[in-house]
């Protein structure tokens, strides 16, 4: 669960933002992938990947953006938006249950809830489509915007039984004791920098043209198994015993690994988001 009193002052001159952010706040059990901070970091990357063309169309349609859920309708604020929409229908959307164990990606996207592999498919042909009404093509480009970042965060795309880590005690050398899902979504992410533009225009100037030649190749699917890959051997496998009461205190060590994986996850998420909106919004008006 994220929250802060910085993200409900942002959202002061928007009465049903401050509302929805007080309720993710407040509400136990809801946990934000990279919260934030980190989903601005991969708008504002993703941003700084687009051509003209689809920079340009896709501020357009997020001008269009009024229910204040956002604190402006930037790529980077935009990118928020999901979890503050979110609700009962929409809150599976945001990951894929790979057990750690036993993964089945085709079981865990059936249903009649779908998955965030599959929501990312549908929202990115929607966009594509010059069919779709406006108002379904700026929702779909909202959940597109936050829920390729979502796909990076490992512990969306890997289960122990534990919620994707949110039941998983931990504590770290200068930081208050969390879920280990918490500690992936915010506390790796804050280790870069609190200011969000300066860490992405950071993390940009590392991006060299071979990542980017390597990160655009496969499809979500095959992210989604990379997530799996990360959470399973170096989220979950470099973990210390628990202690008495099954708590993991993770060391120095774990943690400056922990955010340099993450440093890469946040890279990998802007340009292949960046790559998704150029194919999208790259066709003819």
């Amino acid at each position: 669960m994220n929250g802060s009193p910085g993200l409900l002052r942002r959202a002061g001159s928007h009465p049903r933002a401050a509302l929805a952010l007080l309720l993710l706040v407040l509400l136990p059990g809801v946990d934000l992938a990279f919260g934030d901070e980190g989903h601005e970091i991969i708008g504002a990357i993703a941003a700084q990947e687009l051509t003209p063309t689809t920079r340009a169309r896709v501020l357009a349609l997020l001008a269009t953006d009024h229910s204040g859920l956002t604190a402006d309708t930037s790529i980077p604020s935009e990118a928020t938006w999901a979890d503050r929409a979110r609700d009962a229908t929409t809150r599976g959307w945001h990951y894929v249950n790979l057990e750690l164990h036993d993964p089945d990606l085709a079981s865990a996207c059936a249903g009649p809830e779908s998955c965030i592999v599959t929501k990312i498919d549908e929202f990115r042909a929607a966009l594509a489509n010059p069919e779709t009404p406006a108002p379904e093509r700026l929702r779909a480009l909202q959940f597109l915007l936050h829920l390729v970042g979502d796909l990076h965060q490992p512990l969306h795309a890997a289960d122990d039984r534990d919620r994707g880590g949110n039941t998983e005690r931990v504590l770290a050398p200068g930081a208050a004791e969390g879920s280990l899902h918490h500690y992936w979504d915010t506390v790796f992410v804050t280790a870069l920098g609190t200011d969000s533009t300066a860490v992405a225009d950071r993390l940009l100037a590392e991006i060299s043209p071979e990542d980017r030649r390597r990160w655009r190749a496969g499809t979500p699917r095959d992210w989604a198994w990379d997530s799996y890959a990360i959470a399973r051997r170096r989220i979950y496998g470099e973990l210390p015993p628990p202690d008495a009461v099954g708590r993991y205190h993770l060391s120095a060590q774990y943690v400056a690994d922990a955010t340099a994986i993450v440093r890469v996850q946040l890279e990998r998420a802007g340009v292949r988001l960046g790559m998704l909106l150029n194919e999208a919004f790259g066709g003819p008006p």
